[in-house]
């Protein structure tokens, strides 16, 4: 197959909205900032600009449905797809390409930038020694190898299938556990300055959870490089990091951020459902139940419980094991506890395995991603 040599800029638009980020506020027009842009999709926005700035931040014109948004540093190379037709702002680091010729299409730009031969031509022209990142002048001048348009277009569309069989399951696990959610507030509605009925009394977390922080060992980044069958998770205190050669987890447990990352944008906990075999830092508590709570009603439990004021550190927040046993709970009859558990083991099961098809269709989009790029293997012989 014959493929042709362009510099980005030969065949994309860039549109850089950095600048002075406007006052943000807590409602308003999204802020697409470097750090939710993650493993090819923008995360919820956690961070909003208030309507009235909107004009005159995006005074260089409104992001397309369907464009390209790329991370320059604090990641570098993080990349994305724009899905909404709705009003966004772009904050600090991130920068828009918008494909403006027949030679380019939309979605293979999206894949090939997270091809590792396009990241290391791009990482190639980087500069920065403790922030690695890149400025637009460099990085319209990486050159990127396409195929006939057609074949972009046929490449895209396999792995495209991927994707939305991936975002398919996480929209299924998202109406799974809103389900389980709404069966928590049905059974368990009394909060702590409520009235209780008998058999229901206020407590606190240390009553009903297990610590197992003790276990956690931090890799470093160098470690972790040198490592080769990259098997297990290794989750920090906000999301999935990296994978390692070895686990010191096994089973079902429940990740609260200690430190860094610990509180969403309403000040609830960042939490993570996590099993199996896996590793983790020392950034996120470990916690199992007790008391007739297991891993899935101290999630749901921990999703309706705001801690931001027990959050402490101005440059690092924190949320201590002392801080965290001290919050006050409601807790509820053993006999209803395990009553719950029962209805919504069917619900986590489904989101568990949903989670593990997951995995699969990810190893082989990833698998398949450099082939087609390479044209190693015929797009037109594949058949999913």
């Amino acid at each position: 197959m014959e493929y042709n040599s362009y510099q980005l800029q030969e065949v994309c638009s860039f549109i850089d909205y950095r600048g002075k980020t406007p006052p943000k506020t807590t409602a308003g027009i999204p802020l697409i900032t470097a750090k939710i842009i993650k493993n090819g999709t923008i995360l919820p926005p956690q961070e909003f600009i208030a309507k009235d700035y909107y004009d005159e931040w995006m005074r260089r014109g409104i992001p397309q449905k369907g464009s390209i948004v790329f991370t320059t540093e604090a990641p570098l190379g993080e990349v994305a797809q724009i899905k909404t037709d709705e009003r966004i702002a772009f904050a600090q680091r991130v920068i828009v390409l918008e494909p403006n010729s027949e030679r380019l299409y939309s979605d293979y730009l999206l894949y090939a930038l997270q091809d590792q031969t396009l990241k290391e031509r791009i990482k190639a022209r980087a500069t920065g020694t403790t922030v690695i990142g890149i400025k637009a002048a460099e990085l319209k001048k990486v050159i990127i190898d396409l195929p006939p348009i057609a074949v972009q277009k046929s490449i895209s569309m396999v792995l495209r299938s991927l994707d939305d069989k991936i975002e398919l399951n996480q929209k299924i696990n998202e109406n799974l556990e809103r389900q389980a959610q709404a069966i928590f507030q049905q059974m368990f509605p009394y909060t702590v300055t409520d009235a209780l009925p008998d058999g229901w009394r206020v407590g606190t977390v240390g009553e009903i959870v297990e610590l197992h922080d003790a276990k956690r060992i931090p890799l470093s980044g160098t470690v972790r490089e040198q490592m080769k069958s990259k098997t297990y998770p290794y989750y920090g205190a906000a999301s999935l990091m990296d994978y390692v050669d070895d686990y010191i987890f096994d089973g079902k447990y429940l990740l609260l951020g200690e430190d860094g990352t610990v509180v969403d944008a309403a000040g609830y906990p960042v939490l993570q459902y996590v099993w199996g075999k896996f590793w983790v830092n020392n950034h996120a508590h470990i916690l199992t139940g007790k008391q007739g709570f297991n891993i899935e009603s101290l999630y749901l439990l921990f999703k309706q419980t705001p801690v931001k004021s027990i959050v402490t550190g101005a440059v690092q927040p924190k949320i201590s094991q002392a801080n965290l046993r001290s919050i006050q709970v409601t807790i509820p009859p053993e006999d209803r506890i395990l009553s719950f558990n029962g209805q919504i083991e069917p619900l986590f099961l489904q989101i568990r395995l949903n989670e593990e098809q997951n995995t699969i269709l990810n190893t082989l989009r990833n698998t398949l991603l450099p082939k087609l790029m390479a044209g190693e293997i015929e797009v037109f012989d594949i058949q999913l």
